[in-house]
């Protein structure tokens, strides 16, 4: 199926899939504090899978492919939440800038984001073609289980 991009896909069945394949490629750099670490203060507990990182990182690509320009100050408030205060009234919070800021300088180191000269990162040349090619066996994969549905 020629012409496929992200855009075409699932955002969940994406980010999945690209998370798989970053976690199977093995060179995305993960920092030691993952399984430690809040993915931002309105959290009371950190994440509770274990590729919570690949999974994020995977959430921020698709972001930035879908996007011109994203700094961390965008991925902050796109992956924040509301804020349990108790008996007074939630409020939103922004998110972990660490935690965005780390996904994006491993991404920058795979190559698959590269920092724009306006500010913030871009999606770089080779990133947008895995990505593609991603959402591409994402589409066939829809499709074979389609099928087996049917032939049932």
């Amino acid at each position: 199926m020629p012409g496929v991009s992200v855009r075409d896909v699932d955002a969940q069945k994406f980010i999945d899939a690209y998370a798989a394949f970053l976690k199977r490629q093995g060179k995305l750099q993960i920092p030691g504090w993952v399984d430690t670490v809040k993915t931002g203060h309105m959290k009371e507990l950190p994440p509770q899978s274990m590729d919570w990182f690949y999974i994020r990182a995977a959430a921020v690509a698709r972001h930035v492919y879908l996007r011109k320009s994203v700094g961390v100050g965008r991925l902050r408030k796109a992956h924040g939440g509301q804020k349990n205060r108790g008996s007074r009234p939630s409020h939103h919070v922004d998110a972990s800038g660490s935690v965005d800021r780390k996904v994006l300088q491993a991404l920058e180191k795979i190559g698959v984001v590269e920092l724009n000269p306006k500010g913030g990162r871009r999606i770089s040349q080779t990133g947008q073609r895995d990505l593609d090619r991603i959402a591409q066996t994402t589409v066939a994969e829809d499709e074979e289980d389609g099928d087996e549905e049917d032939d049932e």
